[in-house]
């Protein structure tokens, strides 16, 4: 027997499409039911909206997330991070580090996303705050450049109380015009004569005799004390440098002319003079900003570096040429002999005595002073040391300034020193400025005009810079995992806090 399909009635019939449909309007009394006595069907669309009357009404005030900063406040922690970013630009930190440190600052202070644009002659922050507020931007324009370590060190633990929430911003920015008000802890005929004792030490250090080191020792004070008088008019350093290589080879070219049997190599004179100008030139941030990506700054502080040498080259050449047009006596220049082993521990000595000079010429205070000559000692020794096994002297530099960036980048902050203080410190004995002297002499006098010394003096700077960061870089992984305090590689850094702190809102 075959069933028939059953049959459904137009009235029993359902759709899909009408579970989810609202039931049509019908007259209703006072308790809510139907009118008609018919009970209408519970749809989907029933369960789950609530009727209008029995809805919350919304909350139009209620605020969503942390509180963003008020324009007063987002501009006082701009203004007191800018501050210490032009502190550090001025005395010769990295462009990566100054980014570092102000992001540090703002992030401690609690301040949303900021952003730092560093292009050496200006810091460009702004503080984004969501979609509801606009973003706030503050720039502050670098105008003065000096080396003066004690403030930069001053800076530096400034930042660290700041990033461990141990001052607030009021009294960091008190403190900070404090540091910017002091005068340095040194008067400045200290930093004359440690100018002059950092030329004696580089005479010995390139095996001059005790006569000749003291003729640096005049020299140098000389163009130190005739720098300050050009400052006051505010001649261009380009024409400072132009003056301070000519002073020092006219004298030098006196010397050797005068016959004096005291002086063995008065030729020696000019490389430490010349040595004493070329440190404290930008060439280790030029090339830290170059390897860290930042183009623009590198490009600026290469392009100054280059006019400061190009002023002492100006100088040299022309003081060589005086000489020749007033007949004075012209000697071969010496050769830098390869060191002995009895003379390594007067070459370690004199390395020690021109880094601590340069510090004590820098206003670095006793601590800081006694760590770079520590680390001129050590890159001294290591260059004599290669040298005496036979290295090239190319190859002895860069070795020496790799050891001695990471020497100070693992322990400088162990003892409390900024490390960019160590590197440029240490790294002074090794600068070429016996070989800067002779390529000058063979360009400007001899018949040849030969230029290979020259770009020689050149590659030992380059590498010098190089291997100090590279020494720096290599550093920051052991530093890691011995103390477990500094963040993972991700660049040489001179300068700043090392951990970045982590964000709050007051």
């Amino acid at each position: 027997m075959k069933l028939s399909p059953r049959r459904r009635g137009a009235h029993v019939k359902r759709r899909a499409w009408r579970v989810l449909e609202a039931p049509s309007e019908a007259p209703t009394d006072d308790t809510g039911k139907a009118t008609n006595g018919r009970k209408g069907p519970l749809r989907a669309w029933g369960i789950l909206e609530a009727p209008m009357r029995e809805q919350p009404s919304p909350v139009t005030d209620m605020a969503m997330g942390p509180e963003l900063p008020d324009d007063a406040t987002v501009h006082f922690a701009l203004e007191l991070a800018l501050r210490i970013g032009e502190v550090q630009m001025a005395t010769g930190a990295g462009a990566s580090d100054v980014t570092a440190t102000i992001l540090a600052v703002t992030s401690a202070l609690g301040l949303p996303q900021c952003e730092v644009d560093v292009i050496y002659t200006s810091i460009t922050v702004t503080c984004h705050r969501g979609t509801e507020m606009a973003p706030v931007t503050a720039v502050r324009v670098v105008r003065t450049r000096s080396l003066d370590y004690s403030r930069l060190t001053a800076v530096e633990e400034l930042v660290k109380q700041i990033t461990r929430g141990q001052i607030s911003a009021e009294d960091a920015y008190a403190e900070l015009r404090r540091v910017n008000a002091a005068p340095h802890p040194y008067p400045r005929w200290v930093a004359t004569l440690a100018l002059g004792g950092m030329a004696a030490s580089v005479t010995v250090f390139i095996n001059g005799d005790p006569a000749t080191a003291a003729l640096a020792f005049f020299v140098s004070a000389l163009i130190d004390r005739v720098g300050r008088v050009l400052n006051r008019y505010a001649l261009p350093m380009f024409f400072q440098q132009a003056v301070g290589g000519l002073i020092a080879t006219l004298i030098t070219m006196a010397a050797v002319s005068s016959d004096i049997g005291a002086f063995r190599s008065p030729s020696l004179v000019a490389a430490a003079a010349i040595t004493v100008l070329l440190s404290g030139l930008g060439t280790v941030t030029a090339v830290q900003d170059a390897i860290t990506g930042y183009n623009v700054t590198a490009a600026g502080r290469s392009m100054e570096v280059a006019l400061m040498s190009a002023g002492l080259i100006t100088g040299i050449v022309i003081a060589l040429q005086i000489a020749i047009a007033l007949g004075l006596e012209r000697t071969p220049l010496p050769d830098l002999p390869a060191p002995k082993a009895i003379a390594l521990p007067v070459m370690m000595l004199a390395g020690a005595g021109t880094a601590g000079f340069f510090a004590l010429a820098s206003y670095s205070r006793v601590r800081p002073l006694l760590v770079a000559a520590v680390a001129g000692m050590v890159g001294a020794g290591t260059y004599g040391a290669i040298r005496f096994s036979g290295g090239d002297a190319i190859m002895a530099t860069a070795i020496a300034a790799t050891f001695v960036g990471f020497s100070g980048g693992l322990l400088a902050r162990r003892l409390r020193v900024t490390p960019l203080v160590v590197a440029v410190s240490g790294i002074t004995p090794l600068l070429p400025g016996l070989s800067t002297y002779r390529g000058l002499y063979e360009l400007a006098v001899s018949p040849a005009g030969d230029i290979t010394t020259l770009m020689k003096a050149i590659a030992l700077g380059l590498a010098l810079a190089a291997g100090v960061v590279l020494g720096e870089y290599l550093a920051q992984p052991v530093r890691t995992r011995l103390g477990r305090l500094e963040r993972k590689l991700v660049g040489p850094r001179m300068a700043g806090p090392l951990k970045p702190a982590k964000r709050r809102l007051d």
